[in-house]
């Protein structure tokens, strides 16, 4: 994950290493994101989640299409 300050940014950075650009989201739905995964990280129980509930988690903060799709 790359985080960049514009699109124009990321369009340069891409261009200049060669690098195709894969999907671009905000840093609220990062932020969104993170908060969501990583919410029961502490807990005495915790487990791993199924690939079920983190896709669930990917299409609630609104990560949506073939690169988010899990399987």
């Amino acid at each position: 994950m790359q985080l960049f300050r514009s699109e124009e940014d990321i369009d340069e950075w891409s261009t200049h290493t060669g690098i195709p650009v894969g999907a671009r989201f905000p840093p609220e739905q990062l932020w969104e994101l993170a908060t969501r995964w990583y919410d029961d990280r502490f807990d005495l129980d915790w487990g791993r989640r199924t690939v079920e509930e983190r896709q669930a988690i990917l299409d609630e903060v609104g990560l949506i299409g073939a690169f988010w799709h899990l399987r």
